[in-house]
């Protein structure tokens, strides 16, 4: 068969070779595909992916570009999102994923994770917004040295508010609105209504993530988020020791209650390299994240060093995963790597549902 042969169909027969190891069938079977063009030697392939730079989808679409190849035809590809459901796009509607970083109690470091989650998604190429929702503790902005007050523009005779950005992320944050030195002294209400008013005033435009960090605990402002935002998915940070491990629990039985896919577990702050020796110390424990992902049936993401050099980047306003080669800013990277994973297998199987049809 030459080149001029194939046909949409054929392609698309040959796309059949393509697996989804996540979930266990090819391409075609699941739903992928959506829509296969042929015009001479060049072919339009448009596939249901929903997480952008996500380790496992780019292998998808590289094995795509190698089917195409052996057919002798070049291929253009693109991806569609698919909605978990119809009023999705209404809300946010320029921003593809929206990821909630969580802790059921604080002094877990779930800030430090959500700020080196968004950028480390940003470091793999992503468009990310970092939401800093903690508004008892707003302290993103200095974990990323931004200070600039947010613009405030008009469109559509409506004043829309334009996050800044640092080190490539557009943020926003009570932080930002606020002086340094003024404490938060606001009852559930007014947060819920704070929080309200910044899901609809903010600009965000065009972003593959949005990375939502939540305050600790479970109250009111959390479920305003879950209420408000179309959640993709929800990263869950414990420590080892015990009475983290327990409270994080609860946490999760909430976003069970609400309907909110848990990504999975990191657990933060896992051991201690002694700098001096190499001795490993655990601290706080061991294994107490994976404990948990266990027995809530969710995914085990990994485990981060407890490691000086977060601190001080957190200090300087500089994410560790940027610019740095050391054991800590990699575990990081490779959490960005599995949250985008996570993400993709989610959005693939919901299509794959989708085009399965009911039962």
């Amino acid at each position: 068969m030459t080149t001029t042969d194939i046909s949409d169909a054929d392609l698309r027969d040959r796309l059949r070779t393509v697996d989804d190891p996540a979930l266990g069938t090819d391409i075609v079977s699941a739903g992928l595909v959506t829509d296969v063009t042929v015009d001479g030697g060049t072919a339009a392939v448009e596939l249901a992916l929903g997480a952008p730079h996500a380790p496992d989808e780019a292998a998808i679409a590289e094995r795509v570009r190698e089917v195409a190849d052996d057919a002798g035809i070049d291929v253009e590809l693109s991806a569609s999102v698919p909605l978990f459901d119809a009023t999705e796009s209404s809300v946010l509607p320029g921003v593809k994923n929206v990821i909630a970083v969580a802790s059921g109690k604080g002094g877990v470091g779930k800030s430090t994770v959500a700020v080196n989650l968004a950028a480390g998604l940003a470091d793999r190429g992503a468009n990310v917004g970092l939401f800093d929702a903690d508004v008892y503790g707003p302290n993103v902005p200095q974990m990323l040295g931004a200070d600039a007050d947010p613009d405030v523009t008009t469109v559509d005779g409506e004043d829309r508010i334009e996050p800044p950005t640092a080190h490539g992320l557009e943020l926003m944050s009570v932080g930002l609105l606020i002086d340094d030195d003024d404490p938060v002294v606001w009852r559930g209400p007014v947060a819920q209504n704070t929080l309200t008013d910044l899901f609809e005033d903010v600009s965000w435009g065009s972003l593959d993530y949005l990375v939502v960090d939540l305050p600790p605990g479970t109250g009111d402002v959390q479920l305003t988020v879950l209420q408000n935002l179309p959640v993709t998915g929800t990263v869950v940070v414990t420590t080892p020791q015990s009475v983290a491990v327990g409270d994080t629990r609860r946490g999760v039985q909430m976003f069970g209650e609400y309907q909110t896919n848990v990504l999975g577990v990191v657990e933060n702050m896992s051991g201690f390299v002694c700098p001096n020796c190499g001795d490993t110390h655990d601290i706080f424990g061991e294994d107490g994240g994976r404990t948990l992902a266990d027995a809530v049936d969710v995914p085990y993401l990994g485990s981060l060093p407890l490691d000086p050099a977060v601190r001080a980047g957190a200090d300087d306003g500089e994410p560790i995963v940027f610019g740095d080669d050391g054991d800590t800013a990699a575990a990081f990277r490779d959490l960005a790597a599995a949250v985008a994973n996570k993400v993709g297998v989610l959005r693939r199987h919901h299509r794959q549902q989708q085009s399965e049809g009911p039962s």
